[in-house]
């Protein structure tokens, strides 16, 4: 395997092919019980395909293929500021023809650290600005709403925003988030937390404690442990600030709050199991060893050469399962594989496609679940991502607009080229299984030009906006929402 370790992928070997009520009277049998939402966090396009020709040496093997729903979603924020402008003034639009604009582009188009990119065509001039940052995504996808770069379910208008996890304790229901990276970043916690700013980690951390909103919150950010998952001293009280500051910190370990700290691969492993002793707490916070990410931030740049005291996003994800699972009035999920972002980032082919299976095995893992323990009458399931990062394309993509990439086969990188080494604003995939799905497809607008891709079908040539998620998952819950 080029550059990539047997350890990373022996799982090649292991595993198969595969009307509105009020939230406090959400669940009849024509609503969703359950609703679980996977993010693969910066997964552009040709992301998804990178991972499936790595992982199989062709498309279509991956668990979400076989998803009725087939769409894409499109992702620009409210506006690029940093601030609540209380203003339209600035506001960002949408127009996907624009997207495959063949006009030569003489720009040259500034990285955020590695270098500069060449324009090569108007289309991708288009798909590199004004794209929108993790918070504003989470914040569409969860509150509904359109907002500015940085904010975490907060308006434009400087109000906070109500935001899916709390429509859906209110309905009786619990809530669970899981994350590849700290648990107060970007994604999670706009599931999970409000703030008008993603940077005040500190904050939105001990909000997420104090709050007690959610069931169970897992992700990194131990403030013991390097990015090798290494044990070491905190440095300063900084270190303390992805779980919410020292004080917060001190009070999880010394049990002093409605949470059960676990941060061992151990015991998340036993979560997984169902054979956790909860020690009279009924939340749980899972706070792997590891200071960012379960594995991307580890030293040297290949894939592969994991490391081994971590837990993996799949077995994190079964043991949010068998916390939420056990209500009966069932459950929303958030789980994201964060740090595929952080690898289109750094355009690292091998890491990103490492983190793109990690996700779609904790995919695999989900639909397990509903099968054994649910339904697809009961539960939907959506799979999608929050913007695009790197703008992954084909070798000759620079001769040749949106070029795909090419399929080496099985165990053996793919031929690409990196246009960017931040976020985008290309469309990105949806996949959608289970109660309600399919009213994505009642308001998805067709867009044909996504023929442009060999692999895009007629019928998936369609799409919706991000903050279309958040109205899926209300309307399959019957939870009316105050979204105007």
């Amino acid at each position: 395997m080029k550059n990539l370790s047997k350890v990373t992928f022996a799982v090649l070997l292991a595993l198969p092919l595969t009307q509105p009520v009020s939230a406090q009277q959400s669940q009849t049998t024509q609503n969703a019980k359950n609703v679980i939402l996977l993010i693969s966090d910066g997964a552009g396009m040709q992301t998804w395909n990178a991972a499936t020709y790595y992982r199989f040496g062709a498309l279509g093997h991956e668990a979400y293929d076989k998803f009725d729903v087939k769409l894409f979603a499109s992702t620009h924020p409210l506006n690029t500021s940093k601030t609540p402008t209380k203003t339209t003034e600035g506001s960002v639009t949408f127009e996907a023809t624009k997207l495959w604009n063949k006009q030569v582009s003489n720009a040259s188009y500034k990285g955020s650290t590695l270098g500069n990119y060449p324009g090569y065509f108007e289309g991708y001039d288009y798909a590199r600005a004004d794209y929108t940052d993790s918070a504003a995504a989470a914040t569409a996808l969860a509150s509904g709403y359109k907002t500015y770069n940085n904010a975490i379910n907060w308006s434009n208008n400087d109000t906070r925003l109500k935001h899916i996890g709390e429509y859906v304790v209110e309905s009786g229901r619990s809530l669970g988030v899981v994350t590849s990276v700290q648990w107060s970043h970007a994604t999670p916690a706009g599931f999970l937390a409000h703030n008008n700013s993603r940077n005040n980690y500190q904050e939105i951390g001990k909000e997420i404690v104090e709050s007690g909103l959610a069931t169970v919150v897992m992700g990194a950010g131990h403030p013991y442990y390097d990015d090798n998952g290494k044990a070491t001293k905190a440095k300063d009280d900084k270190s303390f600030r992805y779980v919410g500051g020292k004080e917060i910190w001190e009070k999880l370990v010394s049990g002093k709050t409605e949470y059960r700290l676990i941060d061992s691969k151990e015991e998340f492993e036993r979560l997984a199991d169902d054979k956790l002793d909860l020690k009279g707490k009924q939340k749980l916070i899972g706070t792997a060893p590891v200071h960012s990410t379960l594995q991307f931030n580890r030293s040297g740049v290949s894939a592969g050469n994991l490391l081994q005291n971590q837990p993996d996003l799949a077995t994190m994800t079964k043991g949010a399962l068998n916390m939420i699972g056990k209500n009966p009035n069932g459950f929303f999920l958030m789980v994201e594989g964060g740090a595929v972002d952080w690898a289109a980032h750094a355009n690292n082919l091998p890491r990103i496609i490492e983190e793109q299976i990690d996700f779609n095995l904790t995919v695999e893992s989900v639909i397990d679940w509903v099968e054994k323990n649910s339904s697809w009458d009961d539960t939907l399931v959506i799979v999608t991502t929050d913007h695009g990062n790197g703008l992954l394309q084909g070798p000759d993509s620079n001769v040749n607009a949106y070029s795909e990439i090419v399929n080496q086969g099985a165990g053996a990188l793919p031929l690409v080229r990196w246009h960017t080494d931040t976020h985008t604003r290309e469309l990105v995939p949806v996949y959608a299984k289970g109660k309600g799905a399919d009213y994505l497809l009642s308001i998805a607008k067709p867009e044909p030009t996504l023929a442009q891709y060999s692999h895009v079908t007629e019928e998936a040539q369609r799409y919706v906006d991000n903050t279309n998620i958040f109205d899926t998952v209300a309307k399959s819950f019957g939870i009316q929402t105050d979204k105007k």
